[in-house]
Parts: C-alpha cells; sequence; structure tokens
C-alpha cells in the first residue's frame, strides 16, 4: 500500500514528460536562393578541319601551344593542287581567245542580210562561247579555294588542346585530322535550369560560383544569357544559363572542364528570429504550440516570407522560447 500511494503521489507531483520535437527560437541569416551545377566552357572555342581529303605536308603546333589569331596550323599537299589550278588558267585563256574570235567573226551578224535562222545559229554559237568562257572561270575560281583551303590556320588565339594526326607524310580525311583551338581567356561558367526555376533567373544578375577544385574560393560572376530554347539531348527540359566569370587566367589557373556550383541569392536577411515551417499551425491564422509554465500553450504569430523552409517572425515569439510541433 505504502509503495502505490507513493508512486501516485509521485505522478501527481512531477509532470509528464511532453510529446513532441522541442524547437528553441533563435535569431538566423535567411537567404531565398537557387543553387545548380555547372562546368567550366568557353566561349571562343574551335575545331579546325580541312575541306577536302589530301596528304598532310605541314603540322606546326602541338598539344598545349599557345597561338595567335590567323597562325598557320598545317597544310596539305598543294602541288598537285598548283598544278591543276595552272591548268585550269590555260584553259580559260584558251576559252578566252575563242570566245574573242567568235565574237569579233560574229560581230554583225544583225545587219549583214542573213535570214532569221541563220542569225539565230550564229547568236547561240556566241551564247555557247560566252558559256565555255565562263565555266572556265569558275573552275579556275574552285581550283584556287581548293588551294587556299588546304593551309588551315586559327580565326582565334589560345591555347592547341587537342591535334588528332600529329605525323606528316600521312593521308587523311576532314573528319580524321582534327585540330582543336580554346581561348583561355573567354572562359564562363555552363549551368543548366529547370524549367521551373529558369523563370527567376535573368541576364545582368549576380551570382556566386564556386570550383570544386578551389573549395576556399569563391568567384562572383554576372548572368550573360539565359537559352530561349531548352538544351539538346538532355532527358529533361533544362536551358542553359551562362555566367561570365571575370577573371585573370594567364597562367591558366581555371581550366576548361572543371566542375562546380553556382548560387543565386534573391533575398537576404541577417539576424532575425526565424523558427522551421513545420512548427507553424493554422492556414489563415498562424499559430505554435509554445512552453508556458511548464505546459504547452496555443499562442498566435505573425510571421514574414518564408526562406527555404524557415520562416521569419515578426510577433508573438522571442529569443529563447522553446516551441513544440504538436500538442500533448
Amino acid at each position: 500500500m505504502i509503495c502505490i500511494l507513493g508512486f501516485i503521489g509521485y505522478k501527481m507531483l512531477v509532470p509528464a514528460p511532453l510529446k513532441g520535437k522541442a524547437f528553441a527560437v533563435k535569431k538566423e541569416d535567411l537567404r531565398d536562393s537557387l543553387s545548380f551545377s555547372g562546368v567550366i566552357d568557353a566561349n571562343e572555342k574551335v575545331v579546325l578541319k580541312f575541306q577536302s581529303s589530301g596528304r598532310l605536308t605541314w603540322v606546326g603546333v602541338k598539344e598545349g601551344d599557345r597561338v595567335k589569331k590567323f597562325q598557320g596550323v598545317a597544310t596539305l599537299d598543294r602541288e598537285s593542287l598548283k598544278k591543276t589550278m595552272e591548268n585550269y588558267m590555260n584553259t580559260y585563256l584558251k576559252e578566252r581567245n575563242s570566245f574573242e574570235n567568235t565574237h569579233d567573226t560574229n560581230r554583225d551578224y544583225e545587219v549583214s542580210g542573213l535570214t532569221s535562222a541563220q542569225k539565230e545559229v550564229i547568236k547561240r554559237k556566241v551564247q555557247d562561247s560566252q558559256s565555255d568562257l565562263e565555266n572556265s572561270v569558275r573552275n579556275y575560281e574552285v581550283q584556287t579555294l581548293a588551294y587556299k583551303d588546304a593551309f588551315l590556320y586559327t580565326p582565334i588565339e589560345g591555347i592547341v588542346t587537342r591535334v588528332a594526326v600529329p605525323n606528316v607524310g600521312v593521308n587523311i580525311t576532314p573528319a580524321a585530322a582534327e585540330f582543336e583551338v580554346v581561348n583561355p581567356k573567354t572562359l564562363f561558367f555552363s549551368s543548366l535550369a529547370d524549367q521551373t526555376e529558369v523563370t527567376r533567373l535573368t541576364e545582368g544578375m549576380k551570382a556566386v560560383i564556386n570550383l570544386d577544385a578551389f573549395p576556399d574560393e569563391k568567384i562572383d560572376g554576372v548572368v550573360s544569357l539565359v537559352s530561349f530554347g531548352p538544351k539538346e539531348g538532355e532527358s529533361a527540359t533544362v536551358y542553359e544559363v551562362k555566367i561570365e566569370m571575370p577573371i585573370n587566367n594567364e597562367e591558366m589557373r581555371y581550366r576548361l572542364g572543371m566542375t562546380g556550383d553556382v548560387e543565386f541569392v534573391f533575398e537576404e536577411k541577417k539576424d532575425v528570429l526565424a523558427i522551421p515551417l513545420k512548427y507553424i499551425k493554422g492556414t489563415k491564422n498562424k499559430e505554435v504550440y509554445k512552453l508556458v509554465n511548464g505546459k504547452k500553450e496555443k499562442v498566435g504569430i505573425r510571421v514574414g516570407k518564408e526562406f527555404d523552409g524557415s520562416v521569419e517572425i515578426l510577433e508573438g515569439l522571442k529569443e529563447g522560447d522553446v516551441i513544440y510541433d504538436q500538442a500533448n
């Protein structure tokens, strides 16, 4: 009996433990932001190819070389092309002489008293001679372009990142002999935004880039492009976002293909009272279960904006108050 009475008295004097998860109200820094992963790319990046097949006679670069704008990269055998071009020039000169002779011989056919049928024959003969001359000119021009295209040069300055065929003397096709040049001064950070998130991004917006290669370094960037069309080759509907990186890359510290994250901050509030959203009850009138004299009491609060699962508290709570996510 004494044990039973003692247990009853203990239960009456000692309150039962409160149910639910407790949270101590405190001040926090709240941020409305978006983060995406991405990779470094370059605005000036070219893959150089010959227009035709041929024998490679000169390669003037190797992987890692720095090249200037319009610097030569490689050459195909141009001797045969030169000979063919000279043949076309001779053909042109021959056709020109033939055209002039035909034109001089039949210059006055309109007033020479010939019949209409005879005049038509002479007219067609002059036209054929003119066509032959024009064809010879075109053939020479095409061969001249082929001769020029046998010399490959880079339209941009930069670093040679790939030389598919480094040795001369081999016969190549345009697809097999590729030379890639990247300008390290034109690097940017490329990221992909989902269709539900891209609407919040605009050109000129500031961003902070954090590369995996330099985890303690923050790079301030600016959005230069938010693509209008979705990125091809992706399984979901995503849009490319380009962020310019105002960096000095003379020493090539930052390289093509480096990965990282970019963050866009839309709004930030520092040192404000905030609680997790799950502790707030009600839809129109906001309330929480607050600990008062060892018991939970439902109290009304006034809230501000929600930031990533946390809500700013404007009225009803103070720092140090303890709240619960459920009633007893």
